[in-house]
């Protein structure tokens, strides 16, 4: 039961769910210590210990303020210390990273806690039938797990928090929380805090008036009078300074900003989501994060699996994007995609799409050379002479294949925009990615 025992965790490929797997529904049970009683139902990851953001809190001075997470999977719960400094026991042998059924004993500080096990039963969390959310795609259980708490808060008008490793479709999630929300004909504004200067930041949320500052030659909107009776997405807010994150709190309370040179408050009617790839109850505890901003955020919280979690997505989702960038579904072998389902994907959904986009580049633009080569004519897609450029300059593999897949991206881009009369919005939506991703591939072209 401890962490040496479950090395199949640490090679990065996780264990393989089987989707038809009969889920249970799980319920953890304080039975000793100072909070003897108080019962959880355990949906979705559950944070145990003393701080205000986890929803089992205990009282006990021997528990961590962030001392394990419990989260279910199937028919089993994944365990997890959260590097706790008393340590995290089960059935008295410690465990750092271990799987559960049900039944045992968990035992921190002078506390004990049962984890209970049951069929699932009326009002448990439900699990969807359907292997999508709006852009979203997957039918895992552990994205179903998710599809139905994600319609519920895309109805809300609360903040929501969006979690999860790089590449694992944040921006995606959100946007789809908008589409299938009341406020899906208002403005979608996205803002990245990593690719604005620091300085620069506080400006273009808020906006400036003329003179505020030096280049300041004009008033302009910022991004919360821009998205105004629509949604307002910040991508990687756990990157946003100290100083800002107070200033968007205000924002956020008072539904008012003030644009930089000026007193006025300006009235505004924003839904904010958020997204992280960091671990904002760490950063909160380590001070980087403020608790004020961090509370009002995660009103409506939601996190996204890694890739090597989502059992049989792998496959479904190679084949969406290999139709999706013009493949034929006949040239995809099976062999091709069992490496793929072989591989741990540290960089998730988008690793896994451009696998596939310079997959198509490299096979067609071969084929495609040695079909030019014997008509003496110029291949269709990516010249060949790009391919020929690329080998006499004996880069380093990796280096030559990017250079590859970014002659096919401009040239795929060109095709779609030219196909939906220039109109970007339209383009993107056809090619399966978000807008702004769309833009920056777009942009690359200059």
């Amino acid at each position: 039961m401890s962490g040496d025992d479950t090395s199949e965790l640490q090679t990065g490929l996780g264990r393989r769910y089987d989707p038809t797997d009969e889920p249970q529904s799980f319920t953890v049970t304080v039975t000793e210590g100072p909070d003897r009683g108080a019962r959880v139902p355990l949906e979705g990851v559950l944070l145990v210990g003393q701080s205000p953001t986890c929803a089992l809190r205990l009282t006990d001075h021997l528990v961590s303020r962030r001392h394990l997470s419990l989260e279910p999977a199937g028919a089993r719960v994944r365990i997890c210390d959260l590097g706790s400094t008393n340590g995290t026991y089960v059935d008295a042998v410690a465990v750092n990273d271990a799987w559960l059924r049900g039944g045992e004993v968990i035992r921190i500080g002078d506390s004990s806690l049962t984890l209970s096990a049951g069929v699932p039963s009326e009002g448990s969390a439900p699990i969807a039938r359907a292997n999508r959310f709006g852009k979203l795609l997957g039918g895992s259980l552990e994205m179903r797990r998710l599809y139905p708490l994600a319609e519920r808060l895309a109805q809300a008008n609360i903040p929501v928090l969006v979690e999860g490793e790089t590449g694992t479709g944040k921006e995606v999630l959100a946007e789809a929380l908008h589409e299938g929300s009341p406020r899906a004909e208002g403005p979608w504004v996205v803002f990245d805090c990593t690719a604005v200067p620091e300085s620069l930041i506080e400006s273009e949320l808020f906006g400036h008036e003329r003179g505020a500052f030096t280049g300041a030659v004009a008033p302009r909107r910022g991004l919360f009078e821009r998205a105004h009776g629509g949604t307002l997405f910040i991508d990687e807010i756990g990157d946003l300074a100290t100083p800002l994150q107070a200033k968007l709190l205000r924002a956020i309370e008072r539904c008012e900003v003030r644009r930089v040179g000026s007193d006025d408050p300006i009235v505004v009617d924003v839904r904010i989501i958020a997204a992280t790839r960091r671990n904002l109850d760490h950063e909160v505890q380590e001070g980087r994060f403020r608790d004020d901003l961090f509370h009002r955020l995660v009103v409506g919280r939601i996190e996204l699996p890694p890739l090597r979690k989502r059992q049989g997505d792998i496959a479904v989702l190679a084949r969406h994007f290999w139709t999706e960038l013009g493949g034929s579904p006949r040239a995809l072998g099976s062999d091709l995609v069992a490496r793929w389902e072989d591989y741990s994907w540290p960089g998730n959904v988008r690793e896994l799409r451009n696998t596939v986009a310079r997959q198509l580049a490299v096979g067609d633009l071969q084929r495609s050379a040695r079909r030019a080569e014997a008509a003496d004519e110029a291949p269709p897609g990516v010249p060949s002479e790009v391919v020929s450029q690329v080998l006499g300059m004996r880069l380093p593999l990796p280096l030559a294949r990017m250079r590859i897949v970014e002659a096919f991206e401009q040239l795929y881009i060109e095709q779609v925009l030219r196909e939906h009369g220039g109109n970007v919005a339209k383009a993107a939506a056809a090619s399966g990615i978000a807008k702004r991703y769309f833009q920056l591939l777009r942009s690359r072209r200059s």
